[in-house]
């Protein structure tokens, strides 16, 4: 049954805009007018094959950034082509490689994607084409699942190979050698999606990069790079950083954009001294009960797959009370079959499914055909996904209606009272580390086992020479006659996950389901994320720790539902090792460096979800671990703090209020999560003996985060004041400052007087 609207969105969205409930929590209204679209006629040199089979799927033209980027790729230019969702960016990267292919049935390409699911939607577009040119060229995927009897026709026949960084690591560069066909002709390498590559995943990817064209020369080519973005404000420097060549941006749009209303909601407050408000998941059923019987087919993004099942259930008993078939709502997320999310792919293209409740598996561009409203549960944690998210609505032009529903964390608070952010210039950068010495240091033995390295060979600019002496020391390597050797019987890339930096990791093992590995966590981290008695989140699913085998690096856990989180105490000790860079300020010094950061769990707190109620601590009996990492910090003049008001713990408070604060909002202006930094207030710093504000890398040997931001820290520290001073609570909250029942009384208004002391 295909559904039909009861009303128009036009009407839907007159309707919303009348309501007097509905609009007491829309903070802003945001109306992007639609814009045509601009095109641009097939350049001459375009295959005419290629001309017909494109002008069957009905397009005639192109749009000016595809012609642009064919114009460019032709030229031999390394591209990134940054435009919107629903684009056409496919098209900007499939029309040269098929022009490619059908000049030369030799060439061939690799395509690489961040998730299988956007490979195999890619793999069915491609098939598609070739369909209609009517030409033998084979386009297959390559990852973990496909059959050994058809990875051999791959590696000898495929003239497109789309497969995931973790597959070219592991099952493809340490077997170049039955790769042959691939190497010897390979004309381009697709990095599509490349804002996903941030921070630890894009250190690694650039040092993946690194041996990949190690390989290509060894066999005689040199591949070019077509890279595609979400709009983030440095994709250009990005993608030089991951592929180590000149790029040229293309980022004229010409795609044409419907009418889009993007709606800021705030759910009331419901405790202002606390500063809570109601539950996201509580907010979006009452939402949907509204949209529902109207028809509008519908997509809702939640944060983990937790919350996706809850929505769901909500929702179906919603659709019931409505009289409405519960069946028209389904469930969208990792851990579904593969069948089953092609068919709920289907019913949405078809209109045979009316609202789909989502984790970020539907963000990226999977074809789910053109539904009308997008309604996010919660801030979905940086711009580009939000904009992805929003653009899974009205996808072909026409209206569209997104809702942006808030929850009560800071940076969703901060969201719902900047949204000019989606309206002007994405602050948002993405930052790698490629010379990070532990990743570095990984690719390098995997290279090595690859290929012998020569003496004077540069992998990473200045230190190649020293690190590969460094492991014929380690009897890692054998050096002879100027080369290099791999000398273990290991095989390095098995030992490397793409994941993380550390070399070490603990492995978390779930012993309610047959001893199933879940996932991993890095050394340093381990303490406080899965010490005995944790309560741990994975995928938005709760485990209780049972144990912390250290020896073994194991986490044994097994499910459990809880109203409660857990929140590690840990004691924190940092030494400056070097300073790089500083600047005196008015009252305070900003300065760059590297930190020997060591930290000991030695206890947790049980917080209540929603309410974040301290309700029970626990004792935890680990080692000390240590860390060198870059850092950037503040240090404030004594001069500052003349005022009689601030004693030592009133200015202890303000810097634990800024501090949390600043720790929430830095992944707005740097790509990142919170817990890939840490922000360390101290009354009295070791170093210097003054009031003190470090912001580290949580990563060993940094990951390029502290030192963006050491960049444009006076940006976001008055991204700090503004989201204290609009807060609504009276003393501090966990939208702002953080909970009362954390601090004492004086946290937000010491606060806000250093920061207006620093003319903030």
């Amino acid at each position: 049954m295909i559904l039909k609207p009861k009303v128009t969105l036009e009407q839907l969205i007159e309707k919303l805009s009348k309501d007097a409930e509905f609009q007491r929590n829309i903070t802003r209204w945001l109306v992007l007018e639609e814009q045509p679209a601009r095109f641009a006629p097939f350049p001459q040199n375009v295959d005419r094959r290629l001309v017909q089979a494109l002008n069957e799927k009905g397009i005639t033209q192109l749009y000016t950034h595809q012609a642009e980027a064919f114009r460019k790729i032709s030229a031999g230019e390394n591209v990134v082509i940054v435009t919107p969702t629903a684009s056409g960016k496919t098209l900007s990267y499939n029309l040269p490689v098929f022009q490619t292919i059908l000049q030369n049935p030799e060439a061939r390409a690799l395509y690489l994607f961040p998730t299988k699911a956007l490979s195999q939607d890619q793999v069915r577009e491609t098939q598609d084409l070739i369909h209609r040119l009517q030409v033998d060229i084979k386009s297959f995927t390559f990852d973990g699942d496909t059959p050994v009897d058809i990875r051999r026709t791959i590696r000898s026949a495929g003239h497109i190979v789309v497969t995931n960084p973790d597959m070219l690591h592991q099952g493809v560069l340490p077997h170049h050698t039955l790769w042959i066909k691939l190497f010897e002709n390979l004309k381009f390498v697709v990095l599509d999606e490349i804002h996903a590559y941030r921070g630890v995943f894009g250190s690694h990817l650039a040092n993946l990069m690194r041996r990949l064209k190690r390989i290509c020369a060894f066999y005689g080519s040199s591949p070019q790079f077509i890279c595609s973005s979400a709009t983030i404000a440095n994709p250009k420097e990005l993608a030089e950083q991951l592929t180590g060549q000149p790029v040229t941006l293309i980022d004229n749009n010409g795609a044409p954009r419907g009418k889009k209303h993007f709606l800021f909601y705030n759910p009331p407050v419901v405790h202002r001294e606390l500063g809570l408000r109601r539950s996201v998941v509580n907010e979006v059923r009452q939402i949907v009960r509204k949209l529902l019987p109207t028809g509008a087919q519908m997509i809702v993004f939640a944060r983990s797959r937790l919350r996706v099942e809850i929505l769901l259930t909500y929702l179906r008993q919603v659709a019931s009370q409505l009289k409405i078939n519960p069946n028209l709502v389904r469930g969208y997320r990792g851990g579904y079959l593969p069948k089953e999310r092609r068919q709920i792919e289907n019913g949405l293209k078809k209109g045979e499914i009316q609202v789909v409740v989502s984790t970020n598996a539907l963000e990226l561009g999977i074809d789910i055909g053109q539904l009308d409203i997008s309604i996010l549960a919660g801030y979905p944690g940086s711009i580009a996904s939000t904009w992805q998210q929003a653009g899974r609505a009205g996808r072909r032009q026409g209206t569209s209606l997104t809702l942006l529903v808030a929850s009560s964390a800071p940076l969703d608070q901060y969201i719902i009272e900047h949204p000019e952010y989606f309206a002007e210039k994405n602050p948002e950068s993405a930052q790698i580390d490629p010379d990070n010495l532990f990743i570095l240091m990984s690719h390098l033995k995997c290279a090595a086992f690859e290929l012998p390295f020569e003496e004077n060979e540069v992998f990473a600019p200045d230190i190649t020479r020293p690190l590969l002496d460094y492991l014929v020391e380690e009897n890692v390597l054998r050096k002879t006659e100027g080369k290099y050797f791999w000398m273990r019987e290991i095989y390095p890339a098995d030992e490397v996950s793409l994941r993380n930096s550390s070399p070490e990791n603990v492995v978390i093992i779930d012993t309610s389901d047959h001893n199933r590995v879940i996932g991993e966590v890095d050394l340093f981290s381990a303490p406080e994320l899965v010490h005995k008695d944790a309560i741990y989140i994975h995928e938005g699913v709760q485990y209780h720790v049972d144990e912390l085998d250290w020896d073994e690096k194991k986490a044994y856990v097994h499910q459990v539902k809880v109203n409660h989180y857990t929140d590690a105490i840990t004691k924190t000790n940092i030494k400056v090792l070097d300073v790089l860079e500083e600047e005196i300020l008015d009252s305070c010094k900003k300065v760059y460096g590297e930190l020997a950061v060591s930290r000991v769990t030695t206890g947790f707190k049980k917080i209540k979800f929603n309410t974040h109620e301290n309700i029970g601590m626990g004792r935890v009996h680990l080692p000390e671990m240590e860390m060198q990492t870059s850092a950037m910090w503040w240090e404030f003049d004594d001069r500052l703090f003349s005022d009689p008001y601030f004693q030592e713990s009133i200015i202890g408070e303000g810097l634990k209020g800024i501090a949390y604060t600043l720790n929430n909002l830095i992944p707005l202006y740097v790509m990142c999560d919170v817990t890939d930094i840490s922000v360390v207030p101290m009354v009295r710093a070791p170093f210097s003996h003054k009031p003190t504000i470090y912001v580290y890398d949580k990563y060993q040997g940094g990951m390029g985060l502290s030192k963006k931001l050491y960049e444009i820290d006076r940006e976001v520290l008055q991204g700090v004041a503004q989201h204290i001073r609009r807060c609504p609570c009276t003393h501090g909250c966990p939208s702002c400052t953080g909970p009362t029942l954390e601090n004492t009384l004086f946290g937000k208004e010491s606060a806000l007087k250093i920061l207006e002391l620093l003319k903030l």
